[in-house]
């Protein structure tokens, strides 16, 4: 299985790792760091082609998320997550949609859980509302929140009966943003909270995700949106063991220099580390098979069925649970730079066990 690196150029690793410590520090992406994605369009992922977007293949994002998430685990992630709601230009009108995605700076930052309520009025509706968690929000030039629809005081309930949640898109001028990222990990990312005050916004800024009917007819859009969640998120995750085993390849191979090291230390760290570093691949190797899988299926037949929604969703979901595990097989043979906060070691072990508490990732399909 090839390594992360190969999809990124040794600049772009360099510029994103060095700004990494700064970044960790001031809690937000450096302009340097956010020189490199607006030059590279990687917000853009996933902005139609029509809207001055990538619209790149998904299994090529992937792996190029992989890589960024690979040279630091704040940095691939912020792109994943301001990416990814990228895709919903592909379900906007037009004209509404080129005001928003032409921008050269584009940034959407926003939150899946639907903390907020949208009133209906004449002619569109009134927000209120505090989510949290937005990686990205404080460069971000739009803000998505998923909204409980109600008329007047009551709540609009789908054909099911359940409450009709509907997002909606809205100028980054408009929200206020909330201090509230205190983890041990992904200190960068700026993930705090954001608040809306009765915010009156035309029924544009509502839209509706419909992969079977998406705007913008392109498999990009076809593509189930958990899915295409969880995939990105997995190889987050998979990027940052990636760079934890690197490091450690490193550590081992110092220590097992030492003359205080016995033969039978030393054969351990070689067995541990070649352990680890195949399980990673196999798993590696099976997540990219399928996912390779189901795009092709999507640009066959422009769906894909639960069957196949399912294969990714397990795939995804053991690639996180590999990664994760295989951290924590390696962890106690670092010493104890391992637990130092100022060693990259510790910083990517933070990063991925604070990226892996993502709920999308935490159980079995």
């Amino acid at each position: 299985m090839e390594h992360p690196s190969i999809y990124l150029e040794p600049d772009w690793v360099n510029t994103i790792r060095t700004h990494a410590p700064d970044s960790e520090r001031r809690g937000i992406l450096g302009n340097e760091q956010l020189a490199l994605i607006y030059e590279q369009k990687w917000f853009k992922f996933l902005v139609p082609e029509a809207y001055s977007g990538l619209q790149i293949p998904l299994p090529r994002q992937v792996r190029l998320e992989e890589g960024l998430a690979w040279a630091n685990g704040s940095f691939g992630w912020v792109v994943t997550l301001c990416s990814g709601a990228g895709w919903f230009g592909g379900f906007m009108e037009a004209e509404f949609a080129s005001k928003i995605f032409n921008d050269a700076k584009l940034c959407l930052a926003g939150s899946g859980a639907a903390t907020g309520a949208a009133v209906i009025t004449g002619n569109g509706y009134v927000i209120n509302g505090e989510w949290n968690y937005a990686s990205g929000v404080h460069h971000a030039t739009h803000i998505t929140a998923n909204c409980i629809i109600k008329q007047g005081d009551k709540t609009v309930l789908t054909n099911e009966g359940s409450p009709l949640i509907l997002p909606f898109i809205v100028d980054r001028k408009d929200v206020s943003v909330i201090p509230a990222w205190k983890f041990v990990g992904m200190m960068g990312t700026g993930s705090d909270a954001y608040q809306i005050k009765n915010l009156a916004v035309d029924k544009e800024h509502c839209f509706n995700i419909n992969p079977k009917f998406p705007v913008v007819d392109a498999p990009l859009y076809h593509y189930p949106f958990l899915q295409l969640a969880e995939v990105t998120l997995a190889a987050n995750l998979s990027g940052m063991a990636v760079h934890f085993t690197d490091l450690c390849s490193s550590i081992f191979a110092e220590r097992i220099q030492r003359s205080a090291t016995s033969m039978l230390q030393k054969d351990k760290l070689t067995d541990i580390l070649n352990e680890v570093e195949t399980r990673i691949a196999n798993a590696r190797t099976h997540f990219y098979t399928v996912v390779d899988r189901s795009w092709q299926v999507v640009i066959d037949k422009s769906t894909l069925s639960e069957e196949a929604a399912h294969e990714v969703s397990v795939a995804s979901r053991n690639l996180a649970k590999v990664s994760r595990e295989s951290v924590d097989t390696l962890y106690p043979y670092c010493g104890l730079m391992a637990a130092n906060p100022e060693t990259e070691l510790n910083q990517v072990w933070r990063d991925i066990h604070t990226a892996g508490q993502h709920s999308l990732l935490t159980f079995d399909a």
